[in-house]
């Protein structure tokens, strides 16, 4: 024995334990089986399913975690999107001065003033290899439409409010690059 703790906490079978306090240091040993005091349940969820990844805990399978979705989310289920701060509308040309390496990304909107942005920026967006996001979006079927204006383009489904704040923006469609915001 030592003297600088206070407490053994025997584990399972075949399992040696110290604990460290004030007092001394107490070995538990595999023959020497103590059990378990609960000294607070403060409730709250069990523990128990997530020991089922552990092979050797005994606890069965049915009774592990169970995933609710097997099958991987597609672009229907993301839609609609809806961004409330953002519209459509002019957008002002300032600048930004964000990473060198920062992706350019555009902002657009299943609407008539984006699906006519994309269609005269395309061959520049393409240039880029800007990535889009549609901050508001119908349906799947609006979302094609935007895609169909700029094929080899990826566009995909975001809500944008918190874009909107970072970036001071209140309309789109935007292009926004390192350099800056344009339209």
């Amino acid at each position: 024995m030592f003297f600088m703790s206070r407490t053994v906490w025997p584990l399972a079978a075949g399992s040696l334990v110290a604990a460290m306090g004030w007092s001394q240091i107490t070995l538990a040993a595999p023959g020497n089986q103590m059990s378990l005091k609960v000294v607070a349940d403060l409730g709250g969820e069990s523990a128990r399913p997530y020991y089922v990844a552990i092979g050797g805990a005994g606890v069965p399978e049915h009774e592990g975690i169970q995933v609710a979705r097997t099958a991987p989310y597609s672009i229907e289920d993301m839609l609609p999107v809806v961004t409330k701060t953002l519209s459509p509308g002019p957008v002002e040309r300032r600048g930004l001065s964000l990473p060198a390496g920062f992706q350019p990304l555009f902002i657009v909107g299943d609407d008539p003033l984006s699906l006519s942005w994309l269609a005269a920026r395309s061959q520049h967006l393409l240039e880029i290899g800007a990535t889009g996001l549609a901050v508001n979006a119908q349906s799947a079927a609006t979302l094609q439409l935007l895609l169909d204006a700029v094929p080899g383009l990826r566009i995909d489904p975001v809500a944008g409010d918190d874009l909107a704040v970072l970036l001071g923006l209140s309309h789109y469609p935007a292009l926004i690059t390192h350099a800056g915001v344009e339209q």
